[in-house]
C-alpha cells in the first residue's frame, strides 16, 4: 500500500540531501508506463540483491580475515613468549658459563701454585740428596766406616767420644728425616694436583656442555625468530586485507544507498502512476476467490499479524484490503504475492507472518479469511494504517474501523504553509516510517534483514500501526 508514503520517503531523502533533485527528475522522467516502471523497480531490486549478496560475502570474508588476524596475533604472542623464554635460558647459561670460567680461573691458579710448590719441594729434595751424597762421598774418601771409627777413637775422652757419636747420628737422622719429609710433601702436592686437575677437567667438561646448550638454544631462537618474522608478515598482510574490506564495504554501502534512493524514486513514480490511474476509474474488486489451502493459511496469518488486537470487523477490514488488492489490476493477482510484495506488509518483512504460519493461525482469523475469500468485504479499501499516520500524511478521506484508518485512494489535504514548514523541521529531527522502511540492517543485523524499527513501533502499539498498507 504506501504509494503516497513512498512519495514522502523520496521527499524525505531529498530534504536530507541523499538524492539530488535533478537525480529524482532523471529517474522518474524516463520511467514511462507502469510496466516500464515495474521493470525498472525489478531491475533495481535485482541489483540491490546482488549488492547485498556481495556485502554479505565480503562481510563473511572480513570475519574470516578477522579470525585469521586473531590466530596470527596469538601465534605471534606465543612465538614471542618462546623467544623470551629462550632469551632467559641463554642469560642463565651465560651466567653459569661466566661462573664456571671464574671457577676455572681459580682452579688454574691453584694448579699453578701447587706446581710451583711441587717444583720447589723437588728442588729441595734434590739439594738434600746432593748434600747427602757429598757427605757420603767425603766419608768414603776418608776411609768410610773405618774413617768414622778412627774419628771416634781419636776422641780424648769418653765424653768427646759420645758427643761425636751423637753428632754423627744426628746428622744422619736429620738427612733421613728431611728426605722423608720432602717425599711426603711431594706426595701431598701430587695428590692435591691430581684433585685440582680432576676438578679442572670436570669444569672443562661442564663448560663444554654449557657451550653446546648455549649453541642449541641460540639455534632454536634463530628458528623461532624466523617463524615470528613470517607470522608478523602474514599478520601485516591480513590487516591490510581488513583495510581493503572496509574500503570495499564502504563503496558497496554507498552503492546500496544509491540503489535504495533510485528504488524509492521508482516506487514513488509507480505509486503516482497507480494513483492517477485509480483516480480516473474505480475498479470492481468484489467477488470470491478460489484459494488454495496454503493461500488460506497465509491470509489468516497476515490478518492475525496485522489485527490480532482488533475486533472481528477490523480483521475483516484487513482481509478486505488484501483481497481487494488481489482483485485490483494495480497489484499482484494472488494472495501470497500481494502479501509478499516488496516493501508492503511489515509483519511479513519482520518474519511474524511466517512465525504464525509455523504455529498455525487462530480459528477467528481463519474464519475471517474464509469469509473474505468467499466474497465478503467491509469496503473497497486498498490501503490502511493507524489514524496517527493517516493524519500525519494528511489523508483526506478515510474510514476508521477500530484502530485502523481504511481508504481507497491516497489523496492528501494540502498543509497550511506554517504547518508544512514545521513538518519539514520535524522531519529533520526524527525519521518517519518510510525512511525506516528503506534502511536495511548491516553486518550482524543482516540475519534479520527483514526487521526494521517501524516493526518494533507497530508491536508496541499492539499491531495497530501498519505501514505496509500505504503504498
Amino acid at each position: 500500500m504506501k504509494k503516497k508514503f513512498l512519495v514522502w520517503m523520496l521527499l524525505f531523502a531529498i530534504i536530507w540531501g541523499n538524492i539530488p533533485l535533478s537525480s529524482y527528475a532523471d529517474e522518474t522522467d524516463g520511467l514511462g508506463t507502469e510496466e516500464e516502471t515495474r521493470a525498472t523497480i525489478s531491475n533495481l531490486e535485482k541489483e540491490s540483491k546482488e549488492t547485498k549478496d556481495a556485502i554479505k560475502q565480503l562481510q563473511g570474508e572480513k570475519e574470516q580475515t578477522k579470525s585469521n588476524v586473531k590466530n596470527l596475533q596469538d601465534q605471534s604472542s606465543a612465538l614471542q613468549s618462546t623467544i623470551n623464554g629462550y632469551s632467559n635460558k641463554l642469560n642463565t647459561i651465560d651466567s653459569e658459563i661466566s661462573a664456571t670460567e671464574e671457577k676455572l680461573a681459580v682452579v688454574s691458579a691453584e694448579i699453578v701454585e701447587l706446581d710451583k710448590q711441587l717444583q720447589e719441594a723437588r728442588q729441595e729434595e734434590k739439594e738434600r740428596y746432593e748434600l747427602l751424597k757429598l757427605r757420603m762421598q767425603s766419608t768414603y774418601e776418608n776411609g768410610g766406616s773405618k774413617g768414622l771409627l778412627r774419628l771416634m777413637l781419636e776422641s780424648g775422652t769418653m765424653k768427646e767420644l759420645l758427643t761425636k757419636f751423637e753428632y754423627i747420628n744426628a746428622i744422619v737422622a736429620y738427612d733421613k728425616r728431611k728426605i722423608s719429609e720432602l717425599k711426603a710433601i711431594q706426595d701431598d702436592i701430587e695428590a692435591k694436583s691430581a684433585v685440582v686437575e680432576q676438578k679442572e677437567a670436570e669444569l672443562d667438561a661442564y663448560q663444554s656442555q654449557l657451550d653446546e646448550k648455549h649453541d642449541e638454544i641460540a639455534g632454536l631462537t634463530s628458528v623461532v625468530k624466523g617463524q615470528l618474522n613470517t607470522t608478523n608478515s602474514s599478520l601485516s598482510s591480513e590487516k591490510t586485507k581488513l583495510d581493503d574490506y572496509d574500503k570495499k564495504l564502504a563503496e558497496l554501502d554507498k552503492k546500496m544507498k544509491a540503489l535504495e534512493a533510485k528504488t524509492a524514486a521508482a516506487q514513488a513514480a509507480l505509486a503516482q502512476q497507480i494513483a492517477e490511474r485509480l483516480a480516473r476509474t474505480k475498479e470492481d474488486t468484489s467477488g470470491s476467490y478460489s484459494a488454495s489451502d496454503n493461500e488460506l493459511i497465509w491470509l489468516a496469518a497476515t490478518i492475525q499479524a496485522e489485527s490480532d488486537g482488533e475486533s472481528y470487523t477490523g480483521k475483516l477490514g484487513v482481509g478486505s484490503v488484501i483481497m481487494n488488492r488481489v482483485k485490483s489490476s494495480a497489484f499482484p493477482n494472488d494472495v501470497i504475492s500481494v502479501i509478499t510484495q516488496p516493501n508492503q506488509f511489515a509483519p511479513y518483512r519482520s518474519g511474524k507472518v511466517e512465525f504464525i504460519i509455523a504455529n498455525g493461525p487462530n480459528s477467528t482469523c481463519i474464519r475471517a479469511a474464509q469469509e473474505v475469500l468467499a466474497g465478503a468485504r467491509v469496503g473497497d479499501y486498498l490501503f490502511f494504517m493507524t489514524q496517527k499516520w493517516a493524519d500525519y500524511y494528511r489523508i483526506s478521506e478515510y474510514t476508521m474501523i477500530g484502530n485502523h484508518a481504511f481508504f481507497y485512494r491516497w489523496q492528501t489535504k494540502e498543509a497550511p504553509p506554517e504547518e508544512a514548514a514545521e513538518a519539514e523541521s520535524e522531519n529533520h529531527e526524527e525519521e518517519a516510517p518510510a525512511q525506516e522502511q528503506q534502511e536495511e540492517p548491516q553486518e550482524e543485523e543482516q540475519e534479520e534483514e527483514h526487521h526494521d524499527e517501524e516493526d518494533d513501533e507497530e508491536d508496541d502499539e499492539e499491531d495497530h500501526d501498519d505501514d505496509d498498507d500505504d503504498d
